[in-house]
């Protein structure tokens, strides 16, 4: 005998007439059933105990009771390897709660002489012991109109270059969480700087600013990851405080965090760029809009069931944040290392700092203007952006005696030389007087020294006397100023003595030594 299916509307259709009290057969031919199918039901409900009240409407336990009662619940039968795990219950429970596998469990079983089928021992474990089981999820209310935005990125497509070659590229997919609506944008790296173009991108696409950013773990946006206080890269998070937005990070591992998000790469991937040839990176994004736009956007959410693009522009449009004018200047954070000769290395070019700062790790922030040095979050120097290979020198971060060399300052040198006299600085003049003068630096450093070790007034009178002579020779005039240091009293320095003559050149009378023959001895004679 074959059994039709049970419908729940019939039941309620026989159940109502016949509290209408209408005849069995009346109701088989209103309804379009079998008359014993119809008796059969009417049996059931009594045995259900469903009274036949006239004129009463059937209540929804009611037509539960019946219903559960035409198809009873039929549990299969166990077998006896059901009740050998069931023997087994302590043990099973005490190694699954110590994480062993289900398949080294069954193993445990067998040295035991326990000899259990694994799908036996898997119903077993799941049905008796919750093996398996997922822990149970709250939903989490939707957000405001306009206040969450969930950002996700990987891999989605591949280009067809005319040259014939092939390339694989991501996108960043942002999902705004009330309307689900959907704004992707290609890309081929995953960058703090494509990260910030990708967020000037959606906030154009989407007519304004989300107030809440929820990012995945990228290493371009979160530098390290934590559930309670997440380290975000300093240029985005600059970044996010210029635009107004706050960046609410997920935890590691945690998909259910976002899960309006985890699905949105394979969607994109295969409804937006499976099939589509795609010769370069702009081709992409345009397909990417056209698909948010046309294909996405206007197809109905099965949570929602609202168009995305219509429900955005509806509700969370007009309570985003204003949208950007001017375009965001992406800085270049560094962390150089002050060398010996107190630069700093930023983006290839080269920044001085004061010499207290050699040999620390300072960190740098370079913009299109400026570059900013911090120490502990201190700014101690500022300099004006300069390009690749390009040098940025301030003479006041080097000593007062070392800067002047350092920056070829000639005229700063002759200056400290004639401090020292009118005719020292004409000395001086007179030095550097050539085609290429910081090449003579350190013959006016040489003169700038005699007059700490003889006095300015010696030493200018040393330099007028030199040049009434026309003696442009620093190492005379030291001479000249040592011989002026002597006292009176004493002699002239000596003349330099003449080294004695070299050992080959000697007599060799030099080498005779006072030796004494000594008469040989007779045999058998003591000596």
């Amino acid at each position: 005998m074959a059994y039709r299916e049970v419908t729940m509307l019939e039941v309620k259709e026989v159940l109502r007439l016949w509290r209408a009290g209408t005849p069995k057969k009346r109701i088989a031919a209103m309804v379009g059933l079998d008359p014993k199918t119809v008796r059969h039901y009417i049996r059931t409900a009594g045995e259900a105990g469903v009274p036949s009240a006239a004129g009463t409407p059937v209540t929804d336990d009611e037509l539960t009771a019946v219903l559960l009662a035409l198809h009873p619940a039929q549990e299969r039968p166990r077998g006896e390897s059901w009740a050998t795990c069931e023997a087994q219950r302590k043990d099973i429970a005490k190694w699954l709660a110590q994480g062993l596998r289900l398949t080294k469990v069954r193993k445990l079983l067998a040295r035991t002489g326990t000899i259990i089928p694994y799908p036996t021992l898997h119903r077993y474990a799941v049905a008796e012991l919750g093996f398996g089981r997922a822990a149970p999820t709250i939903a989490v209310a939707d957000c405001g109109p306009g206040e969450e935005v969930q950002l996700d990125t990987g891999w989605v497509g591949w280009l067809h270059t005319p040259e014939g070659r092939r390339r694989r590229f991501r996108a960043w997919i942002f999902t705004a969480v009330r309307s689900r609506y959907r704004f992707v944008y290609p890309a081929f790296q995953e960058t703090t700087a494509l990260a910030i173009e990708a967020c000037e991108a959606a906030w154009a696409f989407y007519g304004g600013v989300f107030k809440v950013v929820i990012p995945d773990n990228t290493k371009a946006i979160v530098a390290h990851a934590d559930p309670l206080g997440a380290q975000i890269v300093d240029a985005f998070r600059e970044y996010a405080q210029a635009r107004g937005f706050h960046i609410d990070p997920t935890r590691v591992r945690h998909p259910r965090d976002k899960a309006r998000v985890e699905r949105s790469v394979p969607a994109t991937r295969d409804d937006g760029f499976a099939g589509e040839e795609l010769p370069d990176l702009a081709a992409a994004r345009e397909r990417g809009r056209q698909w948010c736009l046309e294909e996405y956007g206007q197809r109905r959410h099965s949570r929602t069931q609202r168009r995305p693009r219509e429900h955005f522009e509806t509700e969370e449009q007009a309570a985003l944040l204003p949208a950007p004018i001017a375009p965001y200047d992406v800085p270049v954070w560094a962390t150089p290392k002050v060398g010996r000769d107190q630069y700093a290395a930023v983006e290839k070019a080269l920044y001085s700092l004061p010499t207290k700062w050699i040999g620390y790790t300072v960190r740098a922030r370079a913009d299109r203007q400026t570059v900013r040095f911090y120490h502990a979050r201190v700014l101690i120097k500022t300099h004006v952006r300069q390009p690749p290979g390009g040098r940025a020198t301030d003479k006041t971060d080097f000593p007062a005696e070392r800067s002047a060399y350092a920056l070829r300052d000639v005229t700063a040198l002759q200056q400290r030389a004639a401090a020292l006299g009118p005719a020292v600085g004409h000395y001086a003049a007179a030095l550097l007087d050539a085609p290429l003068p910081w090449t003579r630096m350190r013959r006016v450093y040489a003169l700038i020294g005699f007059g700490r070790r003889y006095g300015a007034t010696r030493l200018n009178d040393t330099c007028t006397l030199a040049l009434a002579a026309e003696m442009l020779d620093v190492t005379r005039l030291g001479r000249m100023l040592a011989i002026a240091a002597l006292p009176p009293s004493s002699p002239p320095p000596a003349a330099v003595a003449v080294p004695a003559p070299a050992r080959y050149l000697r007599p060799a009378t030099h080498y005779r030594l006072p030796l004494t023959l000594v008469e040989r001895a007779t045999p058998g004679e003591d000596r």
